[in-house]
């Protein structure tokens, strides 16, 4: 969801980075525009990873999750925010552990991450899991440690086992140039890499060189922004970046007529194996596998429900065998 306070109009001038058919050429992106100052530090920590796990032959995904922000200043003070909290990551995080994989978590600074997601909800801070002792200590109040504790085991088994990594991003570029250098980096594992695109991702955005400086003044009224349509990174992903590892998007649809369809002309188009398709009005219960040649629905009953199941619990298995299908036969059926 990208929310602003502005007009946008999404018409205007030709876009500077257009390949002369309509389409904005994703090479260029990154010609244009400056690669974040930490992109050295997140490419040492992540070949330090995948060597690591290269090592001992182990399966490996890289999740994307939260949102991306796209800045409107070249010295940020206002921007536009496409919402996620990141839960179906964070929770898929987990999932991907316990099957086995080691796990690449690239997310939205302060969104959720896997095993805190448990001690955030939003009717309750993290302070109110505690309390202080009369010899000068915190404690875990009684009725969340059978809880903390399961999940604080979970966690620390994951660290000492060097099987999560966590990196960040915020901005649109960050995220795009990150995506494109870890892809590349994990194409060293070739089919034992997945590529879980679960990131909520700017659909439009300004490119730096059409950006003011510094920040946008209010004395002159009404704002309207031309925004460049954001480059399809899929498409270089899936045959260059990251050509033998198994990649898995999203789909988010309000019209259920249009999910499958949708979901078939991507893998089309960008020549993937697998989309998730979701509604949005029931995406925590129900989700549709579609690849080149089969459908499968997974669903939660009410029983599961109501007992607090969580629906990337079987989405995640599923993968994992689609999964094996690919590291196999290079098929995923």
């Amino acid at each position: 969801m990208t929310t602003m306070n502005a007009a946008i109009s999404t018409k205007g001038e030709t876009p500077i980075l257009d390949n002369g058919q309509g389409v904005i050429d994703p090479d260029v992106y990154f010609e244009v525009n400056k690669a974040p100052a930490d992109l050295p530090e997140f490419e040492e920590k992540l070949n330090a990873f995948v060597d690591y796990h290269k090592a001992k032959n182990n399966n490996v995904v890289l999740i994307t999750s939260g949102g991306t922000t796209v800045p409107l200043e070249n010295q940020t003070v206002r921007f536009i925010d496409n919402f996620s909290n990141g839960n179906r990551g964070a929770t898929s995080a987990e999932y991907f552990l316990e099957a086995g994989y080691a796990v690449v978590f690239m997310h939205r600074t302060n969104s959720i991450q896997p095993y805190h997601r448990h001690f955030i909800p939003s009717q309750r801070g993290f302070l109110d899991y505690m309390r202080p002792t009369e010899e000068g200590s915190v404690e875990v109040r009684p009725e969340y440690v059978e809880k903390m504790h399961q999940v604080l085991l979970r966690y620390e088994k994951a660290k000492q086992e060097n099987r999560l990594l966590l990196l960040e991003f915020v901005t649109l570029p960050q995220y795009l140039f990150k995506l494109q250098s870890g892809a590349k980096i994990l194409a060293r594992l070739q089919e034992k890499a997945m590529y879980y695109l679960a990131a909520a991702v700017s659909d439009f955005f300004i490119p730096s060189s059409k950006m003011v400086e510094h920040k946008i003044q209010s004395r002159d009224g009404g704002l309207t922004l031309t925004l460049d349509q954001v480059p399809k990174f899929l498409k270089p992903l899936v045959s260059n970046w990251a050509a033998k590892g198994l990649i898995v998007s999203f789909k988010l649809e309000t019209d259920t007529n249009l999910l499958v369809p949708k979901a078939r002309a991507a893998l089309e188009r960008y020549g993937h194996q697998v989309v998730i398709g979701n509604m949005l009005k029931t995406r925590r219960q129900t989700v549709t596998f579609i690849t080149q040649h089969t459908e499968k629905v997974i669903t939660l009953t009410k029983e599961e429900l109501d007992t607090d199941v969580e629906i990337e619990s079987k989405i995640i298995p599923e993968l994992a065998r689609i999964h094996q299908n690919w590291i196999k036969s290079g098929s995923t059926e």
